[in-house]
């Protein structure tokens, strides 16, 4: 685990919003040169590093950033034999930074991400625009039409009941992309040229009992609020199935959220995605899930949880169970995430013991 390293007199924003209440974590393969692009905005931030792949490769991380690296070894070491619920070679390796992590917020970007400009040219400050989601209240209850009404310049509309317009704690802050949009291998074979170009200045909040597709390469949540929940599940190596680890975390966490009274945002922030991965490796990844995914979403639709599970711990579990019960009938990889989704949490309170948890009906925090 590489130690923490910082060079004075870089560029940085004066006063960094949240600066030791949020950890960036990035899985990756490779040399991580795509951080320059990012101190001006990352490096007053402790950066946690999920190595994917070979062990024994060195990880380069440009100097003056504060970071922790850890890779499978490291993952081994810590976990014992929990570190089977944490996946190989796949992107979904990144959760293990979030059940290391001890800061309230997390924030988690790909190593093919870069700083986008909105349409005045300006850099977008990523970071920022997701502290600022997280920090104001979601709508899950009611939609208000002009999105987000916590905005400069925005408020309720007529209509909207003034008993809901307090809000709810937003849980989950959901960026999006420029450049190379996040298809699905069959989309990407009959669009290979497509490139996202339009910027939408907008938040709003997904609605109560609307599930959506999780991207975890843009992605801030409140580890207070939900990261139990914020499991990439078994993907990749030695798996039947890839490219579903932040959408099947989405939908678990979407319906904890729903649950406890929390809210999701989804919108700004903007970043520019790179590089497109193959579609043919990708459709090797994900066939099983585009078929499976038609029995999946119906079951998250309808799974319902009971007024005991008071904590994210407890939903969450008490999904694995469903999982098990509902999803396993379609193939036996699903009683394995089942059984993973348990390791998880037991591996999660075991670093985490005095984690704070949220009770249902009221997401407000409440002491474990």
């Amino acid at each position: 685990m590489a130690g923490t390293v910082t060079v004075p007199g870089s560029s940085v924003p004066s006063t960094p919003l949240l600066k030791d209440e949020l950890d960036i974590v990035i899985p990756t393969i490779r040399n991580l040169d795509f951080l320059e692009m990012w101190r001006p905005f990352f490096q007053p931030y402790h950066l946690i590093i999920v190595q994917d792949g070979d062990p024994s490769k060195v990880i380069k991380v440009p100097e003056g950033f504060d970071y922790e690296l850890y890779n499978r070894n490291d993952i081994n070491r810590i976990l014992g034999p929990k570190a089977s619920c944490i996946s190989f070679k796949d992107s979904a390796c990144r959760c293990f930074g979030y059940m290391v992590s001890k800061k309230k917020y997390v924030f988690t970007i790909d190593d093919d991400c870069f700083v986008a400009k909105d349409p005045s040219g300006k850099d977008i400050n990523a970071l920022e625009q997701h502290i600022k989601n997280l920090l104001s209240p979601s709508t899950p209850f009611f939609f208000n039409t002009l999105y987000d009404p916590y905005r400069e310049g925005a408020d309720f509309v007529r209509g909207y009941p003034f008993s809901l317009r307090e809000g709810a704690p937003t849980a989950v802050s959901h960026g999006l992309w420029l450049n190379i949009p996040d298809y699905d291998a069959p989309t990407q074979m009959v669009k290979p040229r497509e490139r996202n170009s339009r910027y939408v200045d907008a938040v709003l909040t997904i609605p109560k009992g609307t599930l959506f597709p999780m991207c975890g390469m843009n992605l801030a949540f409140d580890r207070q609020l939900i990261g139990p929940a914020m499991y990439f599940g078994l993907m990749g190596d030695g798996q039947p199935i890839g490219r579903y680890d932040d959408m099947w975390a989405g939908w678990c966490v979407k319906v904890i959220c729903d649950h406890l009274s929390l809210g999701v945002k989804t919108g700004l922030p903007y970043l520019w995605h790179s590089k497109a991965s193959n579609p043919f490796l990708n459709l090797k990844k994900e066939y099983k899930g585009i078929f499976w995914q038609e029995d999946i979403i119906p079951f998250f639709q309808n799974a319902s949880l009971s007024k005991e599970c008071d904590t994210v711990q407890k939903c969450y579990i008490s999904l694995s169970e469903q999982v098990k019960e509902k999803l396993g009938k379609i193939d036996p990889y699903f009683v394995k995430l089942a059984d993973a989704m348990v390791t998880w949490i037991e591996a999660w309170d075991e670093l985490n013991p005095s984690d704070t948890v949220v009770a249902a009906g009221n997401g407000k925090a409440a002491a474990k």
